[in-house]
């Protein structure tokens, strides 16, 4: 994937509002200040790919981004608790619209801040995608605000803490370091890879 052509696409408030996939979908999900804007413009290699607020809760529409062959959908964050009642309800009426779409939903990155248990949300979003069989990878952000043997301690607890954690992808990542980049990059390099073999099976019948 050539990570320098990405550009974004298009942003979406309501979920009536989203038009049908036309490629594959690569899927951002986390709760509010959880570092998605972050790792998407370090993913990329990008400073203002997608807008990096001090505030958490900024991000409250689904925002495309698009390469050759994949779509990047970066949801709005959950959980963030100052804002109203109705705001809350229409970013959940958002998340769950996306989802309970026919997408074509190739994988979901599933961030959860490394230094902390995983919250409600974090839980009843894996989940979620457990019941729903969606391919999915958990991406642990702010690993570099973790001493060696705090980060080990909650490798190891997240293990318990999520459900099925013996089974899941944990895959630690730093916005600011760039740890983990190298191997996001290779688990996409190699699910686009395989998406062009599976579309070329088909023409090919």
């Amino acid at each position: 994937m050539n990570y320098h052509k990405v550009k974004f696409l298009t942003s979406f408030g309501t979920a009536g509002q989203l038009p049908p996939s036309e490629k594959p979908e690569i899927v951002f999900a986390g709760r509010s200040n959880v570092g998605k804007s972050s790792l998407i413009n370090r993913l990329f290699n990008q400073k203002s790919l997608a807008r990096v607020s001090a505030t958490p809760g900024k991000t409250a529409t689904i925002n495309f981004f698009e390469t050759e062959n994949l779509i990047f959908a970066d949801l709005p964050g959950y959980g963030y608790a100052k804002v109203s009642r109705g705001e809350k309800r229409r970013w959940a009426d958002l998340i769950e619209g996306y989802f309970a779409q026919d997408r074509d939903i190739a994988l979901v990155l599933s961030l959860v801040d490394s230094r902390h248990p995983p919250s409600a949300d974090d839980r009843m979003m894996l989940e979620f995608l457990i019941e729903n069989e969606l391919p999915f990878v958990v991406v642990l952000t702010k690993i570099d605000k973790l001493s060696p043997r705090q980060r080990q301690e909650r490798l190891e607890a997240f293990r318990q803490e999520l459900s099925y954690g013996e089974q899941l992808t944990l895959l630690p990542f730093s916005s600011q370091t760039g740890e983990g980049r190298e191997e996001l990059r290779n688990l996409l390099d190699q699910l686009e890879a395989d998406l062009l073999q599976e579309d070329g099976e088909e023409e090919g019948e």
